[in-house]
This record gives C-alpha cells, structure tokens and sequence, in this order.
C-alpha cells in the first residue's frame, strides 16, 4: 500500500486531536478532553518550537502520524528527539506505515546537524510496540522514566 508522507498542516489539527484520544483509549484506557487535545494539537502546528508531526497519508486520508518534541542534552551538546503521538488507523496497521513514518523522522534527524538521536517511551506491556521499535533498531537504555506531572 503506498503512502505519501508529509509535515503535517494546521488542517490536519481535527485528525491529528481524533487520533491522540483514539491511542489514549487504546493504548491507557484514557479519555481526553476534546478541547484540551485539540488545543494542544493546535499550538504545536503554530509553533514548530514545540515539536512537529508528520502524517501519511493513503489515497488523500491521513492514516497515520507521529510527532518529535525536543531535549537539549548537554551531555552531548545536541538535540535528542523524542517520538510522541504515534497512532496508525486499524485499517492500515501490519502494513508499513509506521516504518515509514519512522524511517523518514530518522532521515530527517540524521540530515539536522545538531540532532544527535531520537528516543521515545512505550508502555512496558506493549511488547507489540516493543518488537516494532527494535526491529527498527532502536534499543532500551538503562533508563526508567519517571514523571511529576501537574494539573489534569
């Protein structure tokens, strides 16, 4: 199945709210609030200083998307890129789309001078997520990711 990937556009706000709430029922049995989501979704596409999305699309529908939000590592003295937001439509999953997806975020980064790595987060009981991202070649580091996270 082809697919056509692009960086996502303000008009793709609706989709892009549609799919985060669809993941986070899926993925944590989380219903979010449709004002908050959208609001959020709509900042970043304003504002490429808080991360960016790319989408795929098949046949002139987004069927899939990912987003990369930023951390300055000192360590390194360069810029790690964590994928967020990933979502594929259950029509189109096993078939692709997320490796493209994947495969041209790691295309990018790697062509970013000061772009040194991308990580991201999966559910410990996902291992379906787990075996994809290794595949791809990404590894677990010896880090455990902890949170504070304030209001709702």
């Amino acid at each position: 199945m082809p697919v056509t990937l692009r960086e996502a556009k303000p008009d793709d706000a609706a989709t892009i709210a549609g799919f985060n709430s669809a993941m986070a029922q899926e993925t944590e049995g989380k219903a979010l609030a449709s004002e908050r989501i959208g609001a959020g979704v709509a900042a970043l596409l304003k504002d490429e200083r808080k991360g960016r999305y790319w989408v795929a699309e098949s046949d002139g529908r987004v069927v899939g998307q990912i987003m990369v939000t930023y951390e300055w590592s000192d360590w390194r003295n360069a810029t790690i890129w964590w994928i967020q937001s990933v979502y594929v439509h259950p029509e189109y999953r096993r078939q692709g789309v997320f490796t493209a997806l994947y495969r041209h975020v790691e295309d990018i980064a790697r062509r970013t001078d000061d772009v040194c790595g991308l990580r991201l987060y999966v559910e410990k009981g996902n291992r379906r997520a787990q075996t994809t991202y290794t595949a791809l070649g990404m590894s677990k580091d010896n880090y455990l990711v902890m949170e504070s996270m304030f209001g709702s």
